[in-house]
């Protein structure tokens, strides 16, 4: 009896714990890019010492306070485009995976020297029904111009939970520049061979760039 008790209250625990989690899943993009820049930039300013001493610890930040609100499988997809049709749910799978591990590296690069600045989001603007639209975010710091990055997000039918698929940084959208980059080489060299050189850039350590 007191087994069956106990299973019983992991099992109401882990209920309880999936309600909350989607209770608290931002309703609107914007209301999640705020909470995901939030969550981010807190993480980089708290979390100095460790990325000085370990540039890698930035892929623990991206992966731990981003990802959750990254449609990582999407933006995957988007790249293959068309060349979906010619691989297996296998290759998709583990393209989906390098690639996540690729965007993860991407973002944490792109985000390596942002620490002591402050972000604001865009005032909310009606969606009037769209399921793909775009956040504008400022990070601010004292005496210097403001950086601008856009978000572009996607909402998803099933979950109808809003989720990003791209960043642009400084005019430069990194989903297209990965669409250009790995397209083409799918193309040339074909998809597992993709796969293996994403996966080796991925076991490169990060470097900080000075």
């Amino acid at each position: 009896m007191k087994k069956i008790l106990l299973v019983l209250g992991i099992m109401a625990g882990l209920l309880f714990s999936l309600v909350a989690r989607a209770d608290t899943y931002p309703a609107d993009p914007y209301a999640l890019i705020q909470l995901a820049a939030d969550k981010t930039f807190a993480r980089l300013k708290s979390d100095q010492p460790q990325i000085k001493s370990n540039p890698d610890h930035l892929r623990v930040i991206i992966r731990e306070e981003l990802l959750p609100y990254i449609d990582n499988r999407f933006a995957a997809y988007k790249v293959l485009g068309n060349q979906i049709k010619q691989t297996t749910p296998e290759q998709r799978d583990a393209f989906v995976s390098a690639f996540t591990e690729y965007m993860i590296s991407s973002y944490a690069d792109a985000l390596a020297h942002y620490d002591k600045q402050t972000v604001q989001v865009e005032p909310a603007k009606p969606l009037d029904g769209k399921e793909i639209t775009a956040v504008n975010l400022s990070v601010k710091e004292a005496g210097k111009p403001d950086i601008n990055l856009e978000f572009k997000l996607r909402k998803n039918n099933k979950t109808e939970q809003w989720k990003a698929f791209d960043m642009v940084a400084e005019g430069i959208s990194l989903l297209s520049a990965k669409q250009s980059e790995l397209g083409g080489l799918i193309r040339q060299n074909g998809i597992d061979a993709v796969i293996k050189q994403l996966n080796e850039h991925n076991a490169k350590p990060l470097v900080l760039k000075k």
